[in-house]
């Protein structure tokens, strides 16, 4: 199966400049492209990823732009692959629009294998036009990438990300199961023990940590000049926290998403609809430190490659307010609510604990007879046996 490793890289001042130079030039022509294909959408005419390639043949040859032969082919061609599916996925309604790319933050050039070379022997990496590169290589097995994409983050920091062929690993059975319950006052609540005893995974809440810092830097890079030095080293100051801050949050999920994979064999979550929570403007900016969304994808390609399988329950289900002991559903628990007695059974239950022992439930109930496990609603019935009414009132008429 695919993977992706990524590496830290050193290049030289020369190797930095050409660098540079190639996320210019990859930047222009994804610019380039992107205002040739909204044009023509405006005019009626659909431009593909075919018509922009034959496109961007005659718009090198122009003296005006001559320097972008200056650069690998490689990206350049690549970027045009990037934007098609850019596009692909605002049509399938899995992005917005693309944008504009610019001069300042992430910068990328995509190489396939025509633009590189990997001796796997020696662990030595050129790139066309670039020259070797000094790799930092974290991993006892390199493995051949089949392509690979440099990036330079807006801290200045440089990275290679390889796309390589994996071999799954078989991790040996344990027995256990586990359904977890994420949310914003705990990250995690299981409904079993890990190894060291832990129910409840505290908020790291890695953003808010270093609030104080970052509001000070951004308050210095508000009174700077546009333009001058001293404005660059305050935007490097604040790019190099929000990159500290990344690494923090990422690093914690790699650990916990790591353990839990090796200690359970299946594990539930629910269905977050993560979009529509970062809409409320009074939970976007807890949710978005929380990381959920990169917590349940490590989750998901972790156990993809290791024989675990992860299980999603359906997002509708009230997992918060059904009493785990008898079924009970209690309307009266609401956002904010973290303890509550049932009132049919009496059971006192902490909202976050018995959330996950019904996720855990209800994702067995799934993964034994499928289907979903919403709750049927007494109009849906009545909406349904209305339906079943008229369908069999059209077949009789339609018989006569």
């Amino acid at each position: 199966m695919k993977a992706r490793h990524t590496y830290r890289i050193y290049p030289t001042d020369e190797q930095a400049k050409q660098l540079a130079q190639t996320f210019g030039c990859v930047r222009y022509i994804w610019n380039w492209a992107l205002n040739l294909r909204s044009v023509g959408f405006k005019n009626g005419e659909r431009i593909g990823y075919a018509q922009t390639s034959k496109e961007l043949t005659l718009f090198k040859k122009q003296p005006d732009v001559s320097w972008l032969n200056d650069v690998s082919s490689v990206p350049l061609q690549q970027t045009l692959r990037d934007l098609q599916t850019a596009y692909t996925n605002f049509f399938e309604k899995r992005t917005a629009y693309p944008n504009f790319k610019r001069k300042f933050g992430l910068q990328s050039a995509e190489y396939t294998k025509s633009g590189f070379k990997f001796d796997p022997d020696t662990r030595t990496l050129t790139i066309a036009k670039i020259g070797v590169l000094k790799v930092m290589w974290s991993r006892d097995e390199i493995l051949e990438p089949s392509s690979l994409r440099i990036l330079r983050d807006a801290s200045g920091r440089y990275f290679v990300s390889m796309v390589v062929v994996a071999s799954a690993i078989q991790l040996p059975a344990t027995g256990k199961t586990v359904g977890i319950d994420f949310g914003l006052r705990r990250l995690a609540t299981l409904s079993e023990p890990m190894a060291d005893g832990r129910k409840h995974i505290a908020n790291p809440k890695h953003a808010y940590r270093n609030q104080k810092r970052m509001v000070l830097l951004q308050r210095r890079l508000a009174r700077k000049t546009k333009g001058s030095n001293r404005r660059k080293h305050a935007v490097h100051a604040v790019a190099k926290l929000h990159a500290k801050i990344a690494d923090t949050r990422k690093d914690f999920a790699h650990k916990l998403t790591t353990n839990l994979v090796k200690q359970f064999d299946t594990i539930y979550i629910e269905d977050l609809h993560l979009r529509g929570m970062v809409k409320n403007h009074s939970l976007a900016r807890s949710v978005s430190d929380a990381g959920i969304g990169m917590f349940t994808q490590m989750l998901k390609s972790k156990s993809e490659r290791t024989g675990r399988s992860v299980v999603k329950i359906d997002r509708w289900f009230p997992s918060s307010k059904m009493c785990s002991a008898c079924g009970h559903i209690n309307s009266a628990v609401v956002l904010g609510v973290e303890e509550w007695k049932c009132q049919k059974c009496g059971m006192h239950h902490d909202r976050d604990d018995n959330a996950a022992a019904n996720i855990k439930a209800v994702g067995q109930t799934v993964s034994a007879h499928g289907g979903t496990v919403r709750p049927v609603r007494a109009s849906a019935l009545k909406g349904k046996s209305r339906r079943s009414a008229n369908q069999q009132t059209s077949t009789s008429e339609s018989s006569v």
